[in-house]
């Protein structure tokens, strides 16, 4: 499993912040192994489209590969627009790191 800790800088509307993320993101999606990604959100405060299209697209990879993907430490902000998305009916979220990593662990 593959802890990726997404900070104030991946919350960022500026173009280049966000394809770094998304190399990060795509990359692990592709070459994680076991294909099992908890991204903490534990420093995010805010969400966008472009980085909830990033989500997807990395959800979408680790599913082409029979893995899954779960959230932790998801701020007040971004648990809002998850929930608005329905997106929060996609994936598991869990209150902390260790949490995520327990369920994913035994997944």
């Amino acid at each position: 499993m593959t802890v990726i800790e997404l900070g104030p800088s991946y919350d960022s509307l500026n173009e280049a912040a966000l394809a770094e993320s998304g190399g990060v993101l795509l990359g692990e999606a592709v070459h994680a192994e076991p294909p099992r990604l908890l991204l903490d959100l534990s420093g995010t405060r805010f969400i966008g489209s472009r980085f909830i299209e990033l989500l997807v697209r990395t959800w979408k990879r680790l599913r082409q590969r029979g893995g899954t993907m779960a959230l932790c430490g998801v701020q007040p902000f971004c648990s809002e627009v998850l929930h608005t998305t329905k997106l929060d009916t996609l994936w598991n979220s869990y209150p902390t790191r260790a949490d995520g990593v327990t369920a994913l662990a035994g997944h």
